[in-house]
């Protein structure tokens, strides 16, 4: 038995899974969450990005102390990096928005986001605030202390400098005056219709030694959170890393830790702490002002009487545990106790549900054939279906024994993430009261079940999911999605055209109804554009796909024109599923549009090998361009096979992600010293695989510029690269997007050349953006700007500086 437990526990606890949550309970987990009952407090974690969360702390606080534990990030990191793909901006953030739900499944807090959209590494919070709109974010924030109500708030990041990134030390301002605006009525008063002002007990920093910088202190508070769960069968230090091992894309996996950890925690507002977090704080039921000794001693009966081998036995009990917490007043742990004793009802049955469909995505309106199973496997209990979807079904259910139930349902609104429903600016996406801190969308397509356990009816949701079998996976569960009838992409989001020139714009058009369809696909275009054809009428088979060409051309020269694609007048939208292995399937639909740019460009490239780093679309942004990619594996990596090639090009982070590099780094720079140019973009100084980055010397530092605007100086004017083939001026640098470069080159040999220099506001110049060097008859070039957002957002000047990298100075 309790092999068969350990067992349960570590698949509770490992997987993401895309399969329902809280399906399957083993008794050490029942036994864990009935323990929970018996406190009523709340914590409330506070920072910036997915990743800053101490995850040991959250597991501790949820799993040892027993308080719901939230974590409020305010963006969804949209503006890093990814590791694992090509995935930038937007599509990032819905990625590591799922990762952050995957790290809060296995350390059992709550994760919660603002509307804040992470535009990049930011060096002070003026520039945050900036973007953020530091009000409306405020008002969010304060929305959601006033919902949950937290005893303790706290922050992982200081309010000044030694919080490093401006995002961090926004964070923290954000949290203390969001803390003390909670509790005014006079802040935000309209969301007093629904909430009520709340004091939080106190705001700490949760002090750190990281990055460099220690800012603990052995005078501030201290608390050892190093301890073991027997019920769970791990450490929190060993659940820790299970949970920040989920931030893949960032390449964040973490070894366990064991044994005694202390955390420290300085106080920021409210009453001091002296002895634990929760000094002061009473988080028993007597907390709510009412006689509640008769659900205290229930508890404590269910927790006494609890029988690992027989759950079941406990589900009368939790019955009238229910019953005594619903004639309780109104207020936010009545509402969560007593969904937490339903989950505990449902697992004490070994109730299996499930709403499952036949394929994974369906259109709105369009009827959804839904397969609803249930089976009650402990036995001794009488579960009766009452109705599902409202239907009447009013039928027991035979123990261990599976129903099905088959329905069908259809949905007016696509699956959207909420976030991404309106226009949305650099710094905020637009979000509506009702959707404040949730982490996805709170309308998923479900199946609502009304039940009758033992006599005790009560409601239960599903969500929907599409169900397969793959002959690897086995039996696998994803999200159900609902998109528009029509859906369409383009082969590149941006179009560079030089004066006199005509291109080819690829439509793809997808039908993914069932019926026929019939639409006018026309364009709503800047002036100066001409587009032949100007419109096409399609008629579409069910489920066909359709593909159309438009020519483009921009005789008035405009040096920046769109065009947005419409069926029937209304816009078009692209339907895009992001498919990682430790993710559900995540899918959105992005607004099809197209942005054309004037280009003025010398090109005498033709053909490029690309070697892939961690990723990057630099390989379709150089074809938008006229020039032939090869994508190499690492095994084609030899001087004779890049011979062939024009130039080799290194994607982002290459050096740190190859797990060969040692072999063949030698045949790249012998690639060079026979006439061959290599350009590598920007890499980290750790995990790097080789010693030396280039033919001669340099250091990579943390250095970089993230004003997009920041003033350019050309320290070199007349290097070649900065005029052959083209003339780069200061105009090439307009438009640029998020940021001018990252992780800049440092104690650079003089073998290199330097010709530029970037500085953001009130800092000094820096150098190492671009080194170029003759190395026997090549040429080398590692530059850490921003190119693999640059090329991909159509930026005119990079696509001029760049070729001039992969051109031969010779000619």
């Amino acid at each position: 038995m309790m092999q068969r437990t350990l067992f349960l526990v570590i698949l509770y606890l490992c997987s993401i899974t895309i399969s329902y949550s809280q399906q399957s309970y083993s008794s050490s987990l029942i036994k864990s969450k009935i323990d929970k009952l018996s406190t009523l407090g709340t914590v409330l974690y506070f920072a910036a990005h997915p990743d800053d969360e101490n995850t040991r702390l959250i597991a501790w606080l949820a799993n040892e102390k027993n308080y719901r534990t939230a974590y409020l990030s305010l963006t969804r990191g949209d503006g890093g990096q990814n590791l694992l793909g090509t995935e930038q901006g937007i599509e990032l953030g819905l990625i590591r928005t799922q990762e952050l739900l995957a790290a809060r499944a296995i350390d059992k807090g709550e994760q919660y986001f603002s509307s804040a959209y992470d535009f990049g590494f930011s060096k002070t919070h003026e520039e945050t605030f900036s973007y953020w709109q530091k009000e409306e974010t405020l008002r969010e924030a304060v929305y959601l202390i006033r919902k949950l109500q937290p005893d303790v708030i706290i922050n992982r990041f200081p309010p000044d400098a030694r919080g490093g990134h401006g995002h961090h030390q926004a964070s923290a301002i954000l949290a203390k005056e969001a803390f003390e605006a909670a509790a005014d009525p006079k802040r935000f008063p309209e969301q007093l219709k629904d909430l009520k002002p709340w004091k939080a007990k106190r705001l700490l920093w949760n002090t750190a030694n990281f990055g460099g910088m220690n800012n603990t202190r052995e005078d501030q508070l201290k608390v050892d959170i190093g301890a073991y769960n027997p019920l769970l069968g791990y450490s929190y230090g060993e659940i820790a890393a299970l949970s920040r091992s989920q931030h893949k894309s960032q390449g964040f996996g973490a070894a366990a830790g064991r044994g005694r950890s202390i955390e420290y925690f300085e106080a920021v507002a409210g009453e001091e702490a002296k002895e634990s977090l929760f000094d002061g704080i009473d988080a028993t039921w007597k907390r709510l002002g009412e006689p509640t000794s008769a659900i205290e001693q229930t508890i404590n009966d269910i927790q006494n009487t609890f029988q690992a081998e027989a759950p079941e036995a406990s589900i009368d009990k939790l019955i009238n545990l229910h019953n005594s917490i619903s004639k309780l007043n109104p207020s936010v742990y009545k509402t969560q106790k007593l969904q937490d004793v339903e989950d505990l009802i449902i697992a004490c049955s070994g109730l299996w549900i499930e709403a499952t469909a036949s394929k994974f995505n369906y259109v709105v309106n369009e009827e959804v054939p839904v397969s609803n199973e249930l089976i009650p496997r402990n036995p001794g209990i009488k579960v009766r279906v009452k109705s599902i979807n409202g239907k009447s079904i009013d039928e027991e259910l035979p123990w261990n024994e599976v129903k099905k139930y088959e329905d069908s349902k259809n949905f007016s609104s696509w699956t959207q993430p909420y976030w991404l429903e309106k226009p949305y600016s650099l710094g905020k996406f637009a979000v509506d009261t009702k959707d404040y801190g949730n982490p996805e969308n709170s309308n998923l397509p479900s199946s609502t079940f009304t039940l009758d356990i033992n006599g005790f009816t009560f409601p239960v949701e599903r969500q929907i999911k599409y169900k397969y079998v793959d002959p690897v996976e086995g039996e696998v569960y994803e999200p159900l999605s609902i998109s528009p009838v029509i859906t369409a992409s383009i082969n590149h989001p941006n179009m560079l055209l030089q004066q006199g020139e005509k291109k080819v714009l690829n439509i793809t058009l997808k039908n993914n109804s069932t019926k026929k369809q019939q639409i006018d696909l026309t364009f709503k275009q800047s002036d100066g554009l001409e587009m032949s054809p100007s419109s096409y009428a399609i008629t579409f088979e069910p489920n066909q796909e359709i593909i159309k060409t438009v020519e483009i051309s921009n005789p008035k020269n405009r040096a920046s024109s769109s065009i947005e694609l419409l069926a029937n007048g209304m816009p078009l939208y692209g339907y895009k599923r992001l498919l990682y292995p430790h993710v559900p399937p995540i899918t959105w639909f992005p607004p099809v549009q197209l942005q054309v740019k004037a280009l003025e460009l010398n090109n005498p490239i033709k053909r490029v090998a690309y070697i892939a780093g961690a990723g990057d679309l630099i390989p379709s942004s150089l074809s938008n361009i006229g020039i032939e990619v090869d994508q190499l594996s690492e095994s084609q990596i030899s001087a004779s096979n890049l011979r062939a090639y024009d130039a080799v090009v290194l994607g982002v982070r290459a050096y740190n992600v190859s797990r060969s590099i040692a072999r063949w780094f030698p045949e790249l720079m012998s690639y060079v010293e026979q006439g061959g140019t290599a350009i590598v973009q920007y890499n980290v100084n750790s995990r790097t695989g080789i010693e030396q980055f280039g033919p001669y010397p340099f250091n990579i530092s943390r250095a970089r510029v993230t004003e997009e605007d920041a003033k350019v100086t050309f320290v070199e004017p007349k290097d070649p690269v900065l005029n052959f083939p083209n003339k780069i001026t200061q105009k090439d640098f307009d438009g640029w997007v998020q940021e001018r470069g990252l992780y800049f080159a440092e104690n650079i040999d003089k073998q290199y050349r330097t010709p530029l220099s970037f500085a953001d506001q009130n800092e000094k110049h820096h150098k190492g953006s671009l080194l170029v060097t003759k190395y026997g008859k090549g040429k080398f070039v590692y530059t850490s700007l921003a190119f693999f957002r640059q090329l991909p957002a159509g930026v005119p000047g990079a696509y001029r500086l760049f070729v001039n990298l992969l051109a031969n100075e010779e000619k």
